[in-house]
């Protein structure tokens, strides 16, 4: 059982050490797609002029927005899970110019939300996986809301759709856009704000308000609905 454990290590080891080599790959894979961007400049007018933003998307389409931070010189704050798979993500996306707060619903969640809380206070915007990390899929969970409410910020749905597309067997069928397939990322124009104070009713009315507007999103593009 040690020398099983002892191997599980250095297989991590090694794979942490190519999470640099892994995000240049990736870099070069999203150059291959067509990406047509909706309503990024909404958010950023937001940011400027009316308060923090977060965004929310499914864990199942996530992949498609690796490239954005960099490409539009933003930080941009996610939270990812404390597991030995959430190591080796936060560090690809870091250079992809998220900044990864760890911990998730399950383990570490609210020092991971106060983290978030400080990060969106001082770069006005981050992003929620809102079923993540295990789902169940399609399901908005509390902590969007919650990192929103105490930062009295904006939500807003992002919707990603990949004309050609490989589904992994995964919880949430986890999405992958084919090489040269067009990807349109639309950032929802009907934007959120939430109060510091909210009451148990309103909270759950909001999070399934939110809910909503990711599945009826997916229905207003012609390809690749949900």
């Amino acid at each position: 059982m040690k020398m099983k454990s002892h191997w599980r290590n250095i297989k991590f080891l090694f794979l942490l050490s190519l999470t640099k080599l892994v995000y240049y790959l990736l870099f070069l894979y999203t150059k291959t797609l067509r990406f047509q961007v909706e309503g990024l400049e909404n958010v950023f007018a937001c940011m400027e002029k009316r308060g923090p933003v977060v965004l929310l998307s499914w864990h199942q389409r996530i992949f498609s927005g690796f490239f954005l931070p960099r490409r539009y010189g933003v930080t941009v704050p996610i939270m990812i899970s404390q597991s030995r798979d959430g190591e080796f993500i936060a560090r690809i996306v870091q250079y992809a110019g998220f900044l990864p707060m760890r911990g998730s619903s399950t383990r570490g969640g609210m020092k991971a939300l106060r983290e978030m809380v400080r990060a969106v206070r001082k770069h006005r915007i981050a992003i929620h996986v809102v079923d993540g990390p295990t789902g169940p899929p399609q399901i908005v969970k509390a902590g969007g809301i919650s990192l929103a409410q105490f930062t009295e910020a904006f939500l807003c749905p992002v919707f990603v759709f990949c004309e050609k597309y490989w589904l992994f067997n995964s919880w949430d069928r986890f999405m992958v856009p084919k090489p040269f397939s067009k990807v349109i990322v639309r950032f929802d124009d009907q934007m959120e704000k939430v109060p510091n104070e909210l009451e148990d009713e309103e909270f759950e009315a909001l999070r399934r308000k939110m809910e909503e507007r990711l599945l009826q999103g997916y229905g207003e593009l012609p390809f690749n609905r949900l």
